[in-house]
């Protein structure tokens, strides 16, 4: 599928009327189990991009360069549209634009830029926004990064657990009249910060992990949620496993005894594609 035919698909879901869960990826084959089990979007954030490129945690030491290969390889391949959490562009507004630019190459269907504060400015370990004009510059240069127009460029902000509703709100709306084609919220955590959202902008709304309170699907598709991440168990799952896995092995235990590989080798080789892969090899090595 062509990186456009991706980028409509998001598109189509964001007008449409129901809120989608993402799976939350990190690699290829993550990306590729989420298609093949049904998700229609995946997402790949910064600060899984940290650990796994990395293994760092999420303070912003990631580079564009290195994120947008990530996503590169993720988008490689896979039908699933991936949106990306490009934090806070990578640097000023020129910086966004250039990260746009990168990230589009890379085959990305949606992206959001940020207005917090980062990397963690000296003598201050609090979370901390941009003033709303350079957030709009921001924003301004992301839509002017973009080259082709299907391609969802969002704006995101963590105004609510940082400054208030007030603010959260006012962000939204300058956001949206310059331009932007979704509103990410980080740290919305109730119902009635929702309905006041839905009743203060028009554009669709994505919102981060979600609270116990906000985890019904058809309440967030009527207030306008089209996408809503359920946080990064996939991840978290894997790094459990390999680690439980070696420490078994490394405390003396048989392969035999932890893991039958015959159980997940139809598994490995359909999300490798090996049938396809067999096929080629008939058709241009065989001949």
């Amino acid at each position: 599928m062509l990186d456009t035919d991706k980028r409509l698909v998001f598109r189509d879901i964001l007008e449409g009327n129901k809120c989608e869960f993402p799976a939350s990826v990190y690699d290829s084959i993550s990306a590729r189990i989420g298609n093949e089990l049904g998700f229609k979007i995946g997402m790949f954030v910064g600060s899984i991009g940290s650990a796994v490129v990395l293994v760092a945690p999420d303070y912003i030491v990631l580079t564009l360069t290195e994120f947008a290969q990530q996503a590169r390889r993720i988008c490689h391949g896979n039908e699933l549209p991936i949106l990306v959490d490009a934090d806070h562009g990578y640097g000023n507004a020129l910086s966004v634009k250039r990260t746009v630019e990168e990230l589009e190459n890379a085959g990305v269907s949606a992206l959001t830029i940020e207005d917090t504060l980062l990397p963690i400015q000296h003598g201050s370990h609090e979370v901390q926004l941009i003033s709303v004009e350079e957030g709009i510059g921001k924003m301004k240069a992301a839509l002017s990064g973009r080259t082709d127009p299907t391609l969802v460029v969002a704006g995101r902000t963590s105004a609510f657990q940082v400054s208030g509703p007030e603010d959260a709100i006012f962000r939204a709306k300058s956001y949206e009249e310059i331009g932007i084609d979704a509103m990410f919220f980080a740290g919305l955590s109730t119902r009635k910060q929702l309905e006041t959202v839905r009743n203060s902008i028009s554009i669709p709304i994505m919102l981060g992990s979600l609270s116990p309170e906000l985890e019904d699907q058809k309440y967030l598709g009527s207030m306008g949620v089209r996408v809503a991440l359920q946080g990064h168990l996939p991840y978290m799952a894997s790094v459990r496993a390999v680690h439980d896995t070696l420490k078994a092995l490394k405390a003396g235990a048989k392969p035999s005894e932890l893991l039958k590989s015959s159980q997940y080798s139809d598994l490995i080789k359909k999300v490798t594609r090996t049938s396809d892969y067999d096929n080629w090899i008939s058709e241009f090595l065989d001949s």
